[in-house]
């Protein structure tokens, strides 16, 4: 009797230890937000060794909407198809709703390639343009 009543009293003891504690901080907030920083990411890793930006460009036009070109090259000695898209941001770095579809941009060997996106709003202050491997 006084072996299960041990049993049972440390049994309740660690479900009432896991109860306490409340809330938790996010663990690693500054490890996987490239997309918070960098202008140009590649989502994927055959994109990572394949695609590199060779420059972008930024301008507004004369309605206040910005217009971003990059200049995408394949860094292989083979054909690539990738998928791009760009999401405008604003100051604060979220998202302005206008984020463009993904298209498909086909790369020769060592080619180059100005991708041109514009937003749809003058909110928009910062981008993101994300390259994909095309499946």
């Amino acid at each position: 009797m006084k072996t299960t009543f041990l049993a049972l009293a440390t049994s309740v003891a660690a479900l009432l230890a896991g109860c306490v504690g409340g809330a938790y901080s996010p663990a690693n907030t500054s490890r996987h937000d490239i997309e918070n920083r960098e202008k140009f990411v590649l989502l994927d890793s055959l994109t990572q060794a394949a695609i590199t930006c060779s420059g972008l460009q930024e301008r507004r036009l004369a309605d206040g909407r910005l217009e971003v070109s990059a200049n995408v090259r394949n860094r292989e000695n083979k054909r690539i198809q990738v998928q791009i898209n760009c999401v405008f941001k604003d100051a604060n770095g979220f998202s302005t709703g206008d984020e463009t579809p993904f298209q498909t941009l086909i790369l020769t060997e060592n080619a180059q390639e100005t991708t041109t996106f514009a937003s749809l709003n003058d909110k928009a202050q910062r981008y993101t343009i994300r390259v994909r491997l095309a499946r």
